[in-house]
C-alpha cells in the first residue's frame, strides 16, 4: 500500500492553499471538525480498506494497493 500525492502540481498548490486558509482543515469540506483535518477520517477509513484504490475527496492524496 502507498499514499501518495496526486502528480498534478497546480491541483496540489491549490488545495495546500485552502489547507492554509482553513487552518489545516480539508478545504472541500464546510465545517472545520477534527474528522476533516488533513488527512481527513474519511481517507483514513478508506487507507484502511486494503481493496481501496484511489483519491480522496479533495483529490490530493492517492492510496494504490501495491
Amino acid at each position: 500500500m502507498g499514499v501518495r500525492l496526486n502528480e498534478d502540481k497546480e491541483l496540489v498548490a491549490r488545495i495546500r492553499e485552502g489547507l492554509k486558509r482553513k487552518g489545516g482543515y480539508c478545504p472541500c469540506k464546510l465545517e472545520p471538525s477534527p474528522s476533516n483535518k488533513c488527512i481527513c477520517q474519511e481517507f483514513k477509513d478508506q487507507i484502511a480498506d486494503p481493496n481501496y484504490e484511489g483519491y480522496c475527496h479533495c483529490m490530493l492524496y492517492y492510496k494504490s494497493r501495491d
